[in-house]
């Protein structure tokens, strides 16, 4: 070989490695499609939808222990399969992969490697650039530190309210919880975050220039100390140099894109059931159901004879209460367990938990027990043992407020353990479900949500609950069943409202608290106000006590973020139709030639619910082929057939 033809070939093998090389994927209706693009540098991504921009080139990666990219080098093969549901291609590194599925609604992809020795992740690369400087609905994470340590702001209760602003208008120091909704072009919505997280880190998502939004993993703990909250709370002031450690084999959590040509769209997309794992535990045995709550209605019973708070009397009128109008199960919130010794084995002398266990199975119904984080925590095995022993059935955790890798374990761990003892959870002051409800289906709900507990603290100002409720379905619920805790007997308008923690009131209508239970998904489902508070409002107590908490089939009506939501549930032959509004009064025309014919019961707006939010009609008739409906401002209404 001469010299010249030596320069040429070695040019040429040059040009070979640095080139990119492009492969397509798109949805099995050909609408979404996906370009990656592999170098010998990096991966990256881009996403269509028809002739809408959803992202621009967005780098993926993942950097190991010793310097070693994942992603920036070039893949050595290449797989396509094709399904109903998705199409999804596959690119080969050799020791490790990185899959992409492309379903209608959306795009996913995810890390699997295939390594001998375990791994140190030091980081993960995860980027969302935006075609331009989009409307986002974003909530910051309600740190408990108050600094720009990203962190020390991963320290967080999951619960915030959604502001609306540019891109470029949200803080670029602050982190953002999981998942963020952006609106594209043409009014289709983009929802962005990870799914199906296990045995990892938990993401937050962080502005940053360029339209760009990353995101962020906490790093794993390298020192705790137990405090905060009645010292059942874990604080992280050192960590690690890295996120996660995990086996050479591992599949990592997805990235989740999803996207929305309507809004309504939102409510019914598949993906996240799609993208998370098979169920690990037999839970057939899982009873869900609603719940009599003490803690947000401050324990305040009226017209007994006794001195109510967390003591036995108490806790038998409210087991009473649940037998009469078949409630399944009473839960026993904080306060039942000597305060601040961060032990669930001690509890105070004013409750015989035994009594009541069985007080309560001799009329059918069942005990729930709050847990905080660290007493939960450091006597797992015995305390799930002793208590389902006794007769509990379940245990709300909470306080937990991080989602980094140990976190994350503990999680799982603690749904394993109340599985091996047929306990189910509840799990509050913790990251969204990310497909958590579908591995372990004993865990029954996650709190992970600005739920109606606010208004015991929070002017309007800080908390508009009618605006947020109207947001929740098409963001936060996406991902997961959610404990918001709806069912208020106290109403205001937005001009009476006040924050009350003993005799706390929602904002918006009665209706509209009947009308959360068909928006919400919540399978264990409280009823937040005191018993004596129902038992004077008859026919909502009966509604409530009787609405399902799971369905067999739901529909969407007519849905606009930030604006109302409408929708249809089915349980057996029984359907349910229900809508709330935001603080502007409308007239909703319900096309319901699908259950036209059958008698119904209906409670809407009072005329006056807009000076008295309590005011409401019912009426019983036959369902019309089209129903008119006038919603007051933050207002609902409710339908059940028979």
């Amino acid at each position: 070989m001469n010299k010249l033809s030596f320069v040429i070939t070695a040019f040429l093998c040059c040009w070979a490695v640095a080139v990119a090389k492009t492969y397509q994927l798109a949805s099995p209706n050909g609408k979404l499609k996906v370009s990656i693009e592999n170098d010998a540098k990096s991966t990256a991504f881009a996403i269509t939808h028809g002739e809408t921009p959803v992202l621009n080139r967005s780098a993926l990666g993942m950097s190991i222990e010793g310097g070693k990219t994942l992603g920036a080098e070039k893949c050595k093969s290449s797989k396509v399969s094709k399904g109903e549901k998705c199409n999804a291609l596959t690119l080969n590194y050799g020791k490790y992969a990185v899959e992409f599925r492309a379903y209608d609604q959306g795009v996913a992809y995810r890390f699997v490697t295939r390594f001998a020795d375990s791994l140190t992740i030091a980081n993960e690369q995860v980027e969302f650039c935006l075609p331009a400087d989009c409307m986002a609905y974003e909530a910051p994470a309600n740190s408990h530190h108050k600094t720009n340590d990203l962190r020390d702001q991963a320290y967080c209760s999951f619960e915030n309210t959604y502001q609306y602003a540019k891109l470029s208008n949200l803080n670029r120091q602050h982190l953002g919880l999981s998942p963020m909704l952006i609106e594209l072009a043409g009014g289709k919505k983009l929802l962005i975050g990870d799914y199906n997280v296990r045995s990892y880190p938990g993401m937050f998502l962080l502005p940053s220039k360029g339209n760009v939004v990353k995101g962020f993993f906490p790093p794993y703990p390298k020192h705790e100390y137990q405090g905060d909250h009645n010292n059942l709370q874990m604080i992280v002031d050192d960590w690690e140099n890295y996120i996660a450690k995990t086996a050479g084999a591992h599949t990592f959590p997805w990235k989740m894109m999803l996207v929305a040509e309507h809004d309504a769209d939102l409510l019914t997309t598949e993906v996240p059931r799609l993208l998370a794992d098979a169920p690990v535990v037999n839970a057939d045995w899982v009873k869900p159901g609603k719940v009599a709550w003490d803690w947000w209605n401050n324990w305040n019973l009226k017209g007994v004879d006794f001195a109510t708070g967390v003591n036995n009397r108490t806790y038998q009128y409210y087991i009473d209460f649940a037998a009469k109008h078949g409630i399944e199960y009473v839960i026993l919130d904080e306060g039942w367990a000597v305060n601040k010794k961060a032990d669930l084995m001690q509890v105070v002398p004013e409750i015989d938990l035994p009594m009541l266990v069985k007080y309560a199975a001799d009329r059918g119904v069942d005990i729930v027990l709050w847990a905080g984080y660290k007493a939960f925590e450091r006597d797992m095995e015995n305390v799930c043992r002793h208590y389902s022993e006794m007769g509990v059935k379940g245990f709300k955790i909470d306080f937990m407020d991080r989602c980094d890798q140990k976190m994350m374990a503990f999680l799982e761990k603690a749904a394993a353990t109340c599985a091996k003892y047929r306990l189910f959870c509840d799990f509050h002051g913790a990251p969204v479900p990310n497909g958590m409800t579908y591995t372990y289906p004993n865990v029954l709900n996650f709190e992970a949500v600005a739920g109606q507990e606010q208004v015991k603290w929070s002017k309007l100002k800080k908390f508009d609950q009618v605006r947020h409720e109207t947001l929740l379905p098409f963001i936060r619920q996406v991902v997961g069943p959610m404990d918001y805790t709806q069912g208020a007997m106290r109403n205001a308008t937005k001009k009476s409202y006040y924050p009350c923690n003993s005799q706390p009131m929602s904002q918006g209508t009665r209706c509209r608290q009947l009308a959360l239970y068909l928006i919400f998904d919540s399978p264990f489902n409280m009823l937040c106000d005191t018993p004596t508070n129902y038992e004077a409002e008859p026919e909502c107590l009966d509604f409530i006590s009787k609405v399902p908490v799971v369905w067999d089939e739901r529909r969407v009506l007519s849905a606009k973020i930030g604006e109302y939501v409408i929708e249809a549930c089915r349980k057996g032959d029984t359907w349910y139709v229900g809508g709330i509004s935001n603080w502007e009064a409308r007239t909703v025309n319900l096309d319901l030639s699908f259950i036209e014919g059958k008698q119904m019961e209906l409670f809407v707006d009072g005329i006056n619910a807009h000076r008295h939010a309590e005011d409401y009609i019912k009426s019983v008739g036959t369902v019309p082929a089209t129903l008119t409906v006038h919603l007051a401002p933050g207002g609902g209404f409710a339908l059940k057939t028979k």
